[in-house]
């Protein structure tokens, strides 16, 4: 019954509101109406007409045959290209899969082919229409030259095959090539009689310099008119050509010819007579080494540690020569013996003549060794082959292209005015740069950070604002495909090789693809921080394989302190340790204070020879311009670099927080001049562990993948670390920089360790100091010592280490003795290094865990 009465109800009120409608709707609808009906009764009525009409708007028969057979001939078309794509894909995957060196030596053996075709089609006149193309294309390209190009193929394979990474990018090869050829063509044209065409005819081309000879010089002499100034040109574009080819430098000739006739002579270290000594292998210098370090000026305060790998803007030789000649010392420095000491040393100063005067000197001191290996001992550095090289890089990627599609579509989707420009694809990371439209702030980038990392589908994005040197926006988004940097490749690049330094370390890769290396010596120190697995262990073995790469033991020693036992031990027994791999806390605090006392041994000598720095006093050493007092017994020898690597500084601040500070700030402090460096390295970067001393004396930072914002401030003193995505993801701060640079740290494996080690101790054992890790005795020994009080201070040592807490009230209280006892047994338990010094009112520092109680009681009861 509801349903029944509901539908008239619906009926009714839809015509009421029909009717309520205008009158042109009404209409207008009734006519709609009627139209409906008229072309029915039409069709029942006159049912022939419709047939003819189907047939004219249709396609026909013949029509339906011709779109049936172009459909065939499409299917079997694309058929085909499928099947070409298929294998041609398939040829370039499987060439990708190939390795780097069969590819290299596949591109060399076609060129070997194509030099045997030429040769068969110029040398020997093989008969034949492709040999007959051969000889066409080849003589009328080159002209008389044609006879060489076999030749100069040949030597283009051999250079492929032989050595890739000499030969450079093929960018500067095709540079080269063309330059030389450009070059000696015009010559060989020009000295033919610049033969020309003749109505169409290139035959008269090949009495010259070919078609290229004559395209060039007819160019030239067109616009000079004069062959006298034409020729010196074109040998100059040909000289420029084989410099590109064998990336030589143009002040380097001199040398690479002296080097190809010492070849050709015989003249190099395998053909030494057999009586004569050998001389030890070192480290080829170039400028910028310690050869060239002015002793008047010291060291450059604020040089950059920093190496790009750019190109560098050289002096003339005539310039070098005049400041080589200004930096040289020309008389020795002579030190009298005097019983009384001397008064304050003075810097040296000149005369009006311009000889340097000796300043006065206080008495020698007495040194019982010097670290320096003895100068009849051979030692070559490791080959660069034992660095394999890592993946290619891609300067451009599809997923790139997708994420510049999607940052476009969120600027557009927020009406932000900007436009993305471009990027710059790193291993791990891509920058891509945002350049904001006119009245355009900064902060609408920022405040849309979420939804370009909802929209690129990562949470680890970086907005740069804005980028160092560009006005443009950063957006640093990780890479689905990263890609791995190898230690190798960044030790041969360009970067590491123009820097002959041994103290230069491989860093990695920067977010433009750039190689990054740093100079150890001009950091000069280094804090390292990150969380578990983010990379840091892999920097502390890229760092010491860089230095077993490329310094000898007399130029750099080093003092590996592993607390965790496990992470330097690939590198126990190579000739730069001056003392076995640190495990033990306490041990590395004497270590620590040891190279706190070597420290002032050097800068007794700096100053007594009248020095500002080590590379100064090591080369007016090796020149022989520095001379011992008369009567004395010490022989002088270069101070090496020494490099102090704490792998975990947490370890040693929970054992001996006090003495490990104050060692580590003398040396921050102090140690740059004397040659000594220092790398700290921990996962734990809190206040308590990099104090405010530490961070202020250690300029330059490496922050990798930190897990909160307060770490990130511990390490770089601003936020960013906490964002990077680990692996090797680092933020690298040098000293003097004020934005960090974002680096992809440098990966070197295990089996590359274990060669390049292998090698270092084949060539030398380890000549080790027994006095590195020996306990020093404190200045407050008591003069009564213990005495009768043996079992007392027994009594003390339990109680204080049981509870951890050394208080003086504390020992009255529980041993019932007087306030002069209980400070007395304090006393000696500081001088046995049980408790630390005293901080006023406040408990002393208990520096024995209670596991190592039996030791120490066994220590004092021996005595």
């Amino acid at each position: 019954m509801a349903t029944r009465t509901s539908s008239p109800t619906r009926s009714r009120s839809r015509s009421t509101s029909s009717s309520r409608g205008s009158g042109k709707a009404g209409s207008s609808s009734r006519s709609r109406s009627t139209a409906k009906k008229k072309p029915t009764a039409k069709r029942s009525a006159a049912t022939r007409r419709p047939a003819p009409r189907a047939v004219r708007s249709g396609p026909g028969p013949v029509s339906r045959s011709f779109a049936a057979f172009a459909r065939a001939i499409a299917a079997i078309w694309l058929g085909i290209a499928h099947g070409v794509g298929a294998v041609v894909r398939g040829i370039v995957g499987g060439a990708k899969e190939i390795e780097p060196e069969q590819r290299r030596d596949g591109v060399g053996l076609l060129l070997v082919g194509l030099a045997m075709v030429v040769a068969a089609g110029v040398w020997f006149e093989v008969p034949g229409g492709v040999m007959e193309l051969v000889r066409t294309v080849v003589s009328g390209t080159v002209g008389k030259v044609a006879w060489f190009v076999p030749m100069l193929v040949l030597l283009a394979a051999w250079r492929v095959m032989r050595d890739p990474v000499a030969n450079g990018p093929v960018g500067r090869q095709v540079i080269g090539w063309t330059a030389f050829a450009f070059g000696l063509l015009g010559v060989v044209h020009i000295a033919n009689g610049s033969p020309e065409p003749v109505s169409g005819d290139t035959t008269p081309l090949r009495e010259g310099g070919g078609a290229v000879g004559y395209v060039v010089s007819a160019l030239l002499l067109d616009l000079l008119r004069s062959p006298a100034l034409v020729v010196p040109l074109l040998v100059l574009l040909a000289f420029f050509g084989v410099l590109v080819i064998t990336a030589t430098p143009l002040y380097r000739v001199p040398d690479r010819l002296r080097e190809m006739g010492d070849v050709l002579l015989g003249r190099h270290h395998g053909d030494a007579d057999e009586g004569e000594p050998t001389q030890p292998i070192r480290v080829k210098r170039g400028r910028g080494s310690d050869d060239t370090i002015d002793p008047l000026m010291g060291d450059q305060a604020y040089d950059s540690p920093l190496l790009a790998d750019q190109p560098k803007k050289r002096r003339g030789r005539k310039a070098a020569a005049a400041v080589e000649e200004s930096m040289e010392l020309r008389e020795p420095i002579d030190v009298p013996l005097t019983d009384e000491p001397g008064p304050a040393p003075v810097p040296a100063a000149q005369d009006e003549t311009g000889e340097l005067e000796p300043p006065p000197h206080a008495q020698l001191p007495q040194r019982v060794e010097q670290l320096a290996l003895s100068g009849d001992i051979t030692y070559s550095l490791p080959s660069g082959d034992a660095l394999k090289p890592g993946s290619p890089h891609r300067a451009r990627s599809k997923a790139s292209d997708a994420v510049v599609e999607k940052l476009s579509q969120v600027l557009e989707e927020f009406g932000i005015d900007a436009q993305v420009t471009g990027y710059t694809r790193g291993p791990t990371v891509t920058r891509y740069e945002i350049e904001l439209g006119t009245g355009v702030k900064v902060e609408k980038i920022l405040g849309v950070s979420r939804n370009i990392s909802y929209a690129v589908g990562s949470e680890d994005v970086r907005i740069l604002s804005p980028i160092p040197g560009k006005s443009a926006v950063g957006v640093e988004i990780p890479n689905i495909d990263k890609e791995i940097v190898s230690l190798g490749d960044v030790l041969r690049s360009n970067a590491a090789r123009n820097d002959h330094h041994p103290m230069v370390a491989g860093l990695g890769k920067d977010v433009e693809g750039g190689f990054v290396v740093a100079n150890m010596a001009k950091m000069p120190h280094l804090l390292v921080a990150g969380a578990t697995g983010s990379g840091k262990s892999s920097f502390i073995n890229s760092l010491i394989t860089s230095v077993l790469m490329r310094a000898t033991p007399d130029e750099v020693r080093m003092i590996m302190v592993d607390p965790k036992r496990v992470e330097l031990n690939n590198y126990e027994g190579v000739p730069h340790l001056i003392t076995p791999i640190i495990t033990n806390p306490k041990k590395a605090a004497e270590a620590l204070a040891w190279v706190c006392r070597e420290m002032d041994m050097r800068y007794d000598d700096l100053a007594n020879f009248g020095f500002r720095h080590i590379d100064d006093f090591n080369k007016a050493v090796r020149a022989g311009k520095v001379e011992v007092p008369a009567g004395s017994e010490r022989v002088l020898a270069p101070y090496p670099y020494l490099l102090v690597i704490v792998d975990e500084l947490a370890d040693l601040m929970m054992v001996a927080p006090r003495d490990v500070e104050d060692s580590v700030v003398r040396i921050t402090q102090l140690a740059r001049a004397a040659g000594i460096h220092l790398v700290l390295a921990t996962q734990r970067p809190s206040v308590d562990v990099v104090t405010g001393l530490i961070k202020a004396n250690v300029p330059s930072r490496l922050a990798f993948a930190t897990s909160s914002l307060a770490d990130s401030r511990v390490i770089l003193d601003q936020p960013g670390a906490e964002k990077l995505v680990g692996q090797g993801d680092g933020l690298f701060l040098p000293m003097g920089a004020s934005k960090p640079i974002r680096v992809q740290g440098s990966w070197v494996t295990e089996a590359e360790i274990h060669q390049v080690v292998r090698h270092c101790k084949t060539q030398l054992e380890p000549t080790y100091r027994e006095d590195v890790t020996a306990p020093q005795t404190s200045g407050k020994v008591l003069d009564d010592d213990i005495g009768d009080d043996l079992d007392l201070v027994v009594q003390a040592i339990e109680l204080v280490v049981s509870t951890q807490f050394g208080s003086t009230s504390m020992l009255q209280r529980k041993l019932r003795v007087g306030f002069a006892k209980a400070g007395r047994l304090m006393d000696i338990l500081e001088s046995r290094g049980v408790v630390g010094p005293s901080e006023g009112s406040k408990a002393r520092d208990v520096l024995v865990k209670p596991d190592e109680l039996d030791s120490v009681i066994a220590t004092i009861q021996g005595e």
